[in-house]
């Protein structure tokens, strides 16, 4: 039992690591897991979500707390601020994507900074990346 809940646990550190801005390997951990037939499928892939979620998170908050020391209007050229502009006529829902390789984290964090509501965020970013996680596990089952 002590065995699965290690490897439980290092499928969600994966997770969180892997939603930062730290590379990670989630999916592969995800997808090992799955193929070995020891774990219920429902709750790693829960696990999973939940700590990528987490880790997206906390790249939001980043982009929060820069906020407050570095506004976008002032900061960025005009080319940028179009792409802020994109941020912000999509809202929330650009969160969805947030499990895209290489721009998923900055679409986090740009969401903090641009002070998109938390609430919101949170599940989108949860529905997208639960869909990723269980698109995984299926293709290991």
């Amino acid at each position: 039992m002590k065995e699965e809940a290690v490897g439980v646990f290092g499928l969600f550190v994966s997770a969180f690591i892997s939603s930062t801005i730290a590379p990670g390997g989630s999916e592969a951990v995800l997808a090992y897991m799955v193929s070995e037939r020891q774990f219920n499928v429902e709750q790693l892939v829960i696990i999973a979500t939940v700590g990528n979620t987490l880790g997206a998170l906390t790249t939001w908050f980043l982009g929060s707390l820069a906020a407050k020391k570095f506004p976008a209007e002032e900061l960025l050229s005009e080319k940028k601020q179009k792409s802020l502009h994109l941020i912000k006529r999509w809202g929330s829902w650009i969160l969805f994507f947030s499990w895209l390789p290489v721009i998923g984290d900055g679409l986090c964090f740009a969401g903090g900074w641009l002070k998109l509501p938390l609430l919101l965020s949170s599940v989108i970013i949860f529905f997208g990346k639960a869909i990723r996680y269980a698109f995984v596990a299926y293709v290991f089952i």
